[in-house]
């Protein structure tokens, strides 16, 4: 398969005043087209760091990072920004929806600074909508959906601009384990979909709806494998499937 992210040997330095943490220290990571990837490690390990720069939100000192091929060291940040809008979609612990938007005008932000028409954003942001299961709450506000359906209209606006790679950041922190199941379960069916998911996560439970496994430590990584647990996993996913058709970045 296609490699879509070509991390070689990178390494991130923030200056603090007089001193200099190092982030990342001499990274290398690659994931083909098509994965799901757990990223794990305790605050301060580089896991977001490395998140940040996988997301075109920051760029590595030194090493190269490549994006389906391109190069973001010799982006300007109009560039980075446009990249990032085209290739990639994002999931936070913290839903980040406008409160007094409707589930579909959230939906479409992204196809805004796309410079899509109205009438088009509309459509994709209704098929978006559509699906996660939500296209009958598309008029309802934040206020009006559970924390599950706000997050699976984060997982809409991710999806509306059919980036290659989403990445998700801690997206059960805030819910429940009923509702984690649910929206793993969703994660897991749009990865058998062909999408590719790049998810930081510190439960062990969550990281084992993915394939594999990578551990960040002090910077380094320490540890990435093949996720043995993910049957058990598959298993917790068509659970809370049935359930759900029933009831209808930063760390150095």
């Amino acid at each position: 398969m296609n490699e879509v992210v070509n991390i070689s040997d990178v390494t991130k330095v923030y200056s603090m005043g007089d001193m200099c943490v190092e982030a990342l220290r001499g990274v290398s990571l690659t994931v083909a087209s098509g994965e799901f990837i757990a990223i794990m490690g305790a605050s301060g390990s580089g896991k977001s760091t490395c998140m940040n720069i996988m997301g075109c939100l920051d760029v590595p000192t030194k090493g190269e990072y490549l994006l389906d091929g391109v190069n973001i060291g010799q982006l300007n940040k109009r560039e980075l920004a446009d990249l990032r809008n085209r290739k990639l979609g994002f999931v936070f612990q913290v839903f980040n929806l406008l409160p007094r938007t409707s589930a579909r005008n959230n939906v479409e932000l992204p196809l805004i600074y796309a410079r899509i028409q109205t009438n088009e954003r509309k459509t994709l942001a209704l098929k978006a909508l559509e699906r996660v299961g939500l296209s009958d709450r598309a008029d309802h506000l934040p206020n009006q959906l559970s924390g599950g359906q706000q997050q699976r209209v984060a997982i809409a606006r991710a999806l509306v601009n059919s980036p290659t790679i989403i990445l998700a950041d801690e997206p059960t922190g805030n819910l429940d384990s009923k509702t984690s199941n649910e929206v793993m379960a969703l994660f897991t069916e749009l990865n058998k979909q062909g999408i590719t998911i790049i998810m930081v996560t510190h439960e062990p439970d969550i990281a084992a709806y993915a394939s594999r496994r990578v551990l960040f430590r002090d910077g380094l990584i320490v540890s990435d494998e093949a996720n043995s647990s993910r049957a058990a996993a598959n298993t917790c996913v068509n659970t809370a499937s049935v359930v759900a058709d029933q009831s209808t970045l930063r760390d150095c």
